[in-house]
């Protein structure tokens, strides 16, 4: 499958997260999209280095610069179940805009043609590192890393490309 590129429509895919009772519930993230500029961002794992150490504090940081070009929605997906992505938002205490979404089993990351099997490595299937502008279900930017790498999908990226 060819992943998500400029031009395409972004495919609709429910995500989970816990709700303020810590209570498993579901978005559609064409729900959250629809109508609005929205950067999707995601990441192989909850809790791994570059993920927790360079790729969420980016957007955290940023969020504000970002919402001042017009983004609406900054959404951070990866291949975890809600519990983990609840327990990992909480590290980020002065996050105010990034949602953090579960893909629990990879289905999203397949729709978009981004999934990464590291079965060798013990992890499984995750998802490629990347960042999408969303306007309106439409992908006007795609960033998507080679494996390995941190290069194209930073929130400084986008906000070069905005």
């Amino acid at each position: 499958m060819a992943p998500i590129a400029v031009g395409d429509v972004i495919p609709d895919g429910t995500l989970a997260f816990l709700d303020d009772d810590n209570k498993p519930q579901t978005v559609s993230i064409h729900s959250l999209a629809a109508a609005k500029k929205v950067i999707i961002f995601g990441v192989p794992g909850a809790f791994t280095p570059t993920c927790s150490l360079k790729h969420v504090p980016g957007f955290i940081e940023r969020a504000e610069e970002l919402k001042g070009k017009g983004v609406d929605e900054i959404i951070c997906i990866s291949v975890n179940d809600p519990f983990v992505m609840n327990s990992w938002a909480k590290t980020f205490p002065e996050n105010k805009h990034v949602k953090f979404l579960a893909d629990g089993a990879a289905k999203y990351s397949h729709a978009l043609g981004l999934e990464l099997d590291l079965s060798e490595k013990g992890l499984g299937v995750r998802s490629k590192r990347f960042a999408l502008l969303v306007e309106d279900l439409n992908v006007k930017i795609a960033n998507i890393e080679n494996v390995g790498e941190f290069t194209v999908s930073s929130a400084e990226e986008i906000l070069k490309a905005l």
